[in-house]
Order: structure tokens, then sequence, then C-alpha cells
């Protein structure tokens, strides 16, 4: 069985507020992508990478990263949405791929216990996506910036990468967003799109996306308790 990972890159990091994409800023002295393609390859499960990124971040990114990551194979080209981006990337892949994961390029601190739940899961079900349950109350505000009522939060989760499944069925579930031009927000709305089940598998507080100045602070804070407990410290476990 072959499991190859896709990682979309390309993002501006506008909410950022910075020049540079949000995944080349600097995390305990390092980029961020290069944190999270090291999660990536300490799950043995996981034979390749695929990394995509804008046009312009192509080559520097080749440079940079593939000598320091034995497991990217292509550094390719992104596309407009997210969407566009993670097809380039499934459009790539190696024919002898099984199992194909998504992951953000920003979120650094996935853990191998939680990729291999999700491989597991797509084995069985087909499409698998992580997620943790919505413990906050949740309004409905209306254009005014007025409450217009209170959602009930229970059975609602919060989604989170990676999300995992049968390379055939992303490919098809993107054949049929393609054909109907449907885009959905995440890999698995394509799934549900398609007619077909997901599996949720129960995520981490610690598997932030950093997307805000207020992340990029969580995170190093995440990155030093995890240095502080030695090299086989890993988010998710942490005390």
């Amino acid at each position: 069985m072959k499991v190859s990972a896709i990682i979309p890159a390309a993002g501006l990091g506008l909410r950022m507020g910075s020049d540079i994409p949000k995944q080349f800023l600097l995390l305990d002295g390092k980029p961020i992508l290069h944190h999270t393609l090291s999660a990536l390859e300490r799950c043995s499960a996981v034979d390749e990478i695929v990394l995509v990124v804008s046009e312009k971040e192509v080559e520097p990114t080749r440079k940079q990263m593939t000598d320091a990551h034995p497991k990217v194979a292509k550094v390719i080209v992104g596309g407009k949405e997210r969407q566009d981006s993670v097809g380039n990337g499934l459009q790539s892949l190696d024919l002898a791929t099984d199992i194909v994961i998504v992951h953000d390029g920003v979120r650094p601190f996935v853990s191998p216990d939680l990729i291999n739940a999700t491989i597991e899961a797509a084995l069985e079900c087909g499409a698998a996506i992580t997620a943790i349950p919505v413990t906050d109350t949740l309004k409905k505000v209306n254009a005014d910036g007025r409450v217009d009522r209170t959602v009930d939060r229970e059975g609602l989760w919060r989604v989170q990468t990676p999300q995992t499944f049968r390379v055939s069925l992303l490919k098809e579930a993107f054949a049929k967003a393609r054909a109907d031009r449907f885009y959905g927000t995440d890999e698995g709305a394509l799934i549900e799109y398609l007619g077909k089940e997901v599996k949720v598998i129960a995520g981490s507080e610690f598997n932030i996306k950093i997307t805000q100045t207020e992340d990029l602070a969580l995170a190093e804070t995440i990155a030093a308790q995890v240095k502080a407990n030695g090299p086989g410290a890993r988010a998710g476990s942490l005390s």
C-alpha cells in the first residue's frame, strides 16, 4: 500500500498582515512549513509528500525544502482556490498511490498517531477527517452586528486536517465537483457532495492552524513545550 500526502501551502497569509506568506514565517527559528513537513515525515506510513505552493514560490521552496525533507517528491504550482491547489496535487500523484492525505501547510503539530488513525479509517470507510467538538456558545449574528439567535452546538464539530481518503474516491469527488463547478471549504465537503459517508476522527486542540498573529504566538508556546519535554514529545501528548 502506498500512502501519499498533499500539503497545500499556496496561501498569501493576508490575515497575518505580513508580506511573507504565512507558511514561511518563522516558528522556533524555522519556517512553519518545515515543521509541518517534519511532522508528516515522522509518520512511517507516509511514503511521499507533494507540496503545493504559489507559482513564484516553486523554485525557492524546491531548493529550500527538498534537501531537508527527503519524503518531498514534488513541489508543484497551486491554483486560485485551495480546492484547485489540492486538485493539482491529486493529479500529480504517483499512479501507485492507494491512500492520499491532505494536510494544511500551517498545521505544524499534527502527530503520527493522528495521521495513522485517519489512514486506518480511510481504509475502512473510504474517507476520514479530523475534527473536535464545539464547546463554545455559538451565536448567529445579523449584518448590523446584533445577535439574531443562539445556535445549538449539539453535534457540531470544528474540522481540522489531516483528511484522508482512498485516492480513487477523492478523484471521483473532485471530478464531480469540477463538472458541477462546486467548491467546498474542505475535501470532506466534496465527499459529502458526492453522496458518500465521511468518518470523523477526534482531533487535537494542539493541532492548531496558524492563520493569525495570535496563532503564531500560541505555536511558539507549544513548540517550546515540545522541546522542553524532549525529542520524543509531540503535540497532543503534552501535559
